[in-house]
């Protein structure tokens, strides 16, 4: 139905349904990106045109249904090229302007965004760990054409881009502790990015770092040293980006007011916790 000369210049990405429409799927940016790299077009379903119309000067074809594509490569109906989706870079982020005292961490603060340097922030519950380290990326500079283009390729194989939408705000990411070692660095049956290259260029945040597990946290030993992590498993392996900073908060002890168990520095003895006293062993 469509002359094969006419499609030598194109590749294709997308879902095709039982009903003849074209799917969504994730990818659609670095699938354009990786089309105009090798001089090709990029066909791809209707709901990730906005996306893909990202990458520069690739054609870029978003087609409905099956038989839009037909239409079009026959002249009967021809398809206009999608338009880049909104850019959302006027949102405000928490910055250092919300904060009250704090003079220290709000200094240290400075010093890492301004070095790039990682950050561990240690002391009781509600002394402000998390309310500073998600601060930091408000000090950042916005994302350069460069870094956006690469942190949205990363996102968009995650699956978190809607309508096209793209922002230059730095990424931050705060997994729960109980994140295991496939969720910080990837995997799953897609080999998909994990939390550390979802934010790359941004912040990595680490909440009660203690209880993450010894085997996830050794795994990010390689991408913070390298900038980068190898997702290798048995149906794939996929390179992704992880430059990232990483931030991470904790209790001074287990009863979160440092001292061995024994409650806040200062506190009468009647008000600390007893400490079990056992007899040594014969």
């Amino acid at each position: 139905m469509i002359p094969p000369d006419s499609l030598a210049d194109w590749a294709a990405v997308g879902e095709l349904s039982l009903d003849g429409r074209v799917t969504p799927v994730a990818g659609a940016l670095p699938a354009a990106v990786a089309a105009g790299g090798l001089g090709l077009g990029l066909i791809c379903p209707e709901a990730c045109g906005a996306e893909a119309a990202w990458a520069g000067d690739t054609r870029i074809l978003a087609a409905p249904s099956l038989i839009a594509i037909v239409n079009h490569f026959r002249g009967t109906q021809v398809l206009s090229p999608p338009k880049p989706g909104r850019m959302l870079g006027a949102e405000r982020v928490p910055d250092l302007r919300d904060v009250k005292g704090q003079e220290n961490a709000k200094r240290a603060l400075e010093i890492a965004a301004a070095g790039g340097h990682n950050l561990l922030f240690v002391g009781p519950p509600g002394s402000g760990k998390s309310m500073m380290a998600q601060r930091l990326p408000g000090l950042l500079p916005p994302l350069t054409s460069e870094e956006l283009l690469e942190t949205s390729m990363v996102h968009s194989v995650a699956g978190l881009i809607a309508r096209g939408e793209l922002s230059r705000a730095r990424p931050f990411r705060a997994p729960h502790h109980s994140a295991s070692m496939a969720a910080l660095t990837g995997g799953g049956l897609k080999a998909k990015p994990g939390e550390v290259s979802l934010a790359h260029n941004g912040v990595l945040f680490l909440d009660e770092l203690p209880e993450f597990g010894a085997q996830a946290l050794d795994s990010l030993r390689q991408p913070l040293e390298t900038g980068e992590v190898i997702v290798a498993r048995a149906n794939a392996h996929v390179r992704y980006p992880a430059r990232v900073q990483l931030v991470a908060a904790m209790n001074p002890c287990r009863c979160g007011h440092g001292g061995a168990g024994r409650g806040p520095a200062g506190a009468p003895r009647s008000a600390r916790p007893p400490i079990s006293r056992r007899s040594p062993a014969r």
